[in-house]
């Protein structure tokens, strides 16, 4: 349910507001990850902050621990730039990484995003910082 890594790292290069970088278990690549911050006007992420744009682990890797660490390094830097929040998008059906998000404390926004409106977003909120 994600695109091609070949046409997200093409999109990353494309936007301004985006960065991305491979996971990996030791020296082999497992997965993807691109976050975009901030609005581009070309690239149709319409979220003001920080957006989960890829996730994408390999099937042989996931049920591992890999994507969760990846958003829990996603957080750790947003949280250091002052952010409050991430959110993201999945469609529903089979292959939906609904249950994934939802784990990681993802709760839906009540809006829906995508070309068609076909993606429910979710939000992950945290704190800056411990008190």
């Amino acid at each position: 349910m994600v695109a091609d890594n070949g046409m997200s790292i093409a999109e990353g290069f494309c936007s301004s507001n985006a960065w991305f970088r491979a996971i990996y278990a030791d020296e082999v690549p497992v997965g993807f990850v691109m976050v975009h911050i901030g609005s581009d006007w070309d690239d149709g992420i319409e979220c003001p902050g920080a957006f989960l744009w890829r996730l994408m682990v390999g099937g042989e890797f996931q049920g591992m621990g890999f994507g969760r660490r990846a958003v829990e390094h996603v957080v750790e830097n947003l949280r250091a730039q002052g952010m409050t929040e991430l959110y993201t998008s999945y469609g529903e059906g089979p292959g939906s990484p609904k249950d994934f998000y939802q784990r990681l404390g993802f709760v839906p926004t009540g809006g829906t995003v995508g070309e068609e409106d076909e993606e429910t977003e979710v939000v992950l909120k945290f704190r800056t910082s411990e008190r």
